[in-house]
């Protein structure tokens, strides 16, 4: 039986402690170089010029709630409010056909670059700013969706301390650079900025996946990686409540990928 209190999570709020731990600039203020971009006076959104209904998709997924306050989940999970069930519905609805999801598996692969590189070109090659794509995040990728709670706790032990925290968040110098530059060779969509969060700020969409929280904490039962002594369905809880703000959490990525496919996403490996 899965218990919950009354605290949601808004994509909004999460990004805003998301820039704010990243030691951004606060969202109430006002960024010249980006109304110079039509971006508009939020130093967080990074949306090109005439990307309305991205737009219109991220204001949405901002107010859409996620779900962070599971005592215990099962290995199944079989009710919509189990999962983030909102958010992702307004993915799958998204409507132009200019959509990418991609079937990250590797941590330490360059998957976060190749997903900058079609950005990149779907906006200034092709012309198409509202362009979306997503992150279908499973097998060690997954790793880097969750907070430095988690990895202070668990991971940085799991992975024997070759990382001690998640760098992936990590806003690197060129996330500060003038985004009206766009073919700046060390600037904000440059290779210098591989960034889980700058991507979140260009619209890219990350989702998580049950299963792959259910069988890393069952490995990290088996390892005996578990300082509070908790349950399986606890510690599951524990990593689903810690997932990175903006996440959508989907029941599997498997089972998730071919409802992406017939909502006409093209499928990257």
């Amino acid at each position: 039986m899965i218990k919950r209190t009354n605290n949601t999570l808004t994509r909004r709020d999460a990004m805003k402690r998301a820039l704010i731990g990243a030691g951004a600039v606060a969202s109430v203020g006002h960024n010249t170089s980006a109304m110079a971009a039509g971006m508009g006076g939020d130093p967080a959104n990074l949306l090109p010029s005439g990307a309305s209904t991205l737009q219109d998709l991220s204001d949405r997924l901002a107010k859409a709630p996620r779900r962070r306050d599971f005592k215990t989940v099962p290995m199944i999970l079989t009710s919509p409010d189990q999962w983030d069930d909102v958010a992702l519905t307004e993915i799958l609805r998204y409507a132009p056909k200019s959509k990418q999801v991609w079937d990250n598996t590797a941590l330490e692969s360059p998957w976060l670059n190749l997903m900058r590189n079609a950005m990149n070109a779907q906006i200034w090659s092709f012309k198409h700013p509202d362009f979306l794509t997503v992150s279908a995040t499973h097998g060690t990728a997954h790793l880097a969706l969750y907070d430095n709670y988690i990895w202070n706790k668990y991971l940085s032990t799991f992975t024997k301390g070759k990382w001690a925290s998640n760098i992936w968040l990590k806003q690197p110098p060129a996330s500060t650079a003038n985004p009206a530059d766009f073919n700046d060779v060390e600037g904000v969509y440059s290779p210098h900025d591989n960034s889980i969060i700058v991507l979140q700020r260009r619209g890219a969409v990350f989702l998580a996946c049950h299963n792959e929280v259910w069988e890393l904490t069952m490995a990290l039962h088996n390892k005996g990686i578990n300082p509070d002594k908790l349950s399986h369905e606890e510690m599951a809880a524990e990593f689903t409540n810690h997932l990175i703000p903006g996440v959508v959490l989907t029941p599997g990525i498997v089972g998730t990928l071919p409802e992406l496919e017939q909502a006409g996403f093209h499928y990257t490996k």
